[in-house]
């Protein structure tokens, strides 16, 4: 099983991903060698379900995520089509996905796609799984988000008079698949000393280059400021962010305006810290200072050619050369645990991390608000009191 060569890509980014509807696929021989007789069928099923799903970059993602490892699965290890998978086949999969053969496991992201002779054709470089230790580990929620796509897919499929029975939904005993948790899992984010060094880098960078890192420090500031969703800063073509969506009231306080999750549009308050912050990055840009009413200019500008930024991996990369920074400078300075740590660290983490250290001094409610959480208990999820309380009293206990 270790040594069963890995797949390529089977789908392409949100941006470059043709319209299957109107794009249909006539081989797969680029993609894969001696698939099953109804592969065919089960990729353009599979391309119209995750086109479907454009609307949210991250709902794609995950959607696309989940169905092209089931894809490979299904193809290489089972060697079956869709409309031949039962029970049982479910059963193993999730098996497999728990420890993926080393192979299929890359130490970085990479792009699943090249550009070549104005053709995209899959990077041989890339890999299903990530996993920069080397050794993958598939986390509760991620087995979670695997039975939820596949069982919409399937339900999809059956709509789609393609299977007549959902083989998830025969599963009788997930639990033995996904642990049931005593509280709320721990809120993933960084610690006050790893965001010192993080936006200590993006500064850094600014004042090396202010042209071409005052729009790095700006981003960081963002996501941590703001609790910006990274599809929050992207043009999608569901929502372009623009200057124009910061907005004063009539009592000069400031405002932004943002689709998020669920396409709900909402406002969030921007502190004066973030408007001098937006002041430093739109001068850089050869901007004024604060962006006139109805202003058009993308939020996160192109470093070459015009309009904003439409890919999330662009932004990914900014804070990841961020993290990388900081965490180098951890290491020369004794904070090797903390570096480690922040290896492990992702761009949504500085969402939670701006969440959590404001729920310390703001209201709850004010906090719900800008977060776009749907009630206030998700908001409590951020308030570790009684979580630090409950050690507080175990810390002196004797054993003997």
């Amino acid at each position: 099983m270790q040594n069963i060569k890995s797949p390529a890509a089977f789908f392409d980014t949100l941006e470059e991903m043709p319209n299957p509807f109107k794009n249909s696929v006539t081989t797969l021989s680029h993609l894969i060698e001696d698939a099953p007789a109804d592969a065919l069928t089960d990729y353009q099923y599979a391309s119209e379900f995750i086109f479907s799903y454009r609307g949210s970059p991250d709902t794609f993602s995950t959607y696309r995520r989940e169905i092209e490892h089931f894809l490979h699965w299904c193809w290489i290890v089972a060697k079956k089509s869709l409309n031949q998978i039962l029970r049982e086949d479910i059963e193993n999969y999730v098996e497999f996905a728990k420890q993926p053969p080393a192979t299929w496991i890359g130490k970085k992201n990479v792009a699943r796609f090249l550009q070549r002779n104005g053709e995209r054709v899959p990077n041989k470089q890339w890999r299903p799984y990530v996993s920069p230790g080397g050794e993958y580990v598939k986390s509760q929620a991620a087995i979670q988000s695997l039975f939820s796509v596949l069982s919409s897919y399937f339900n999809f499929l059956i709509q789609e008079n393609y299977i007549s029975a959902n083989p998830v939904s025969q599963i009788r005993q997930k639990s033995k698949f996904i642990r049931k948790q005593q509280s709320q899992g721990k809120i993933r984010r960084l610690s006050p000393l790893q965001w010192e060094f993080v936006v200590d880098a993006a500064e850094s960078l600014a004042k090396q280059d202010p042209a071409g890192h005052e729009r790095t420090l700006f981003v960081m500031n963002a996501l941590y400021a703001m609790y910006l969703r990274i599809s929050e800063l992207v043009e999608t073509n569901r929502w372009q962010p623009q200057m124009g969506h910061f907005q004063p009231d009539q009592e000069g306080n400031w405002w932004f305006i943002t689709v998020g999750k669920g396409n709900k549009e909402r406002e969030i308050s921007v502190s004066d810290a973030m408007l001098e912050a937006l002041k430093c990055y739109r001068l850089s840009r050869g901007l004024p200072a604060l962006p006139a009413p109805g202003e058009s200019s993308p939020l996160v500008h192109k470093t070459r050619g015009k309009g904003g930024i439409t890919s999330t991996r662009q932004i990914r990369g900014i804070v990841q050369t961020c993290f990388d920074l900081a965490a180098e400078k951890m290491r020369k300075e004794g904070f090797i645990e903390d570096a480690d740590r922040l290896g492990t660290a992702t761009v949504h983490w500085l969402r939670h991390t701006g969440i959590s250290d404001d729920v310390k001094h703001r209201p709850r409610e004010h906090v719900r608000d800008d977060a776009g959480h749907g009630s206030s208990a998700i908001t409590d999820r951020y308030i570790d009191v009684e979580r630090a309380e409950r050690h507080a009293t175990a810390r002196h206990k004797i054993i003997r």
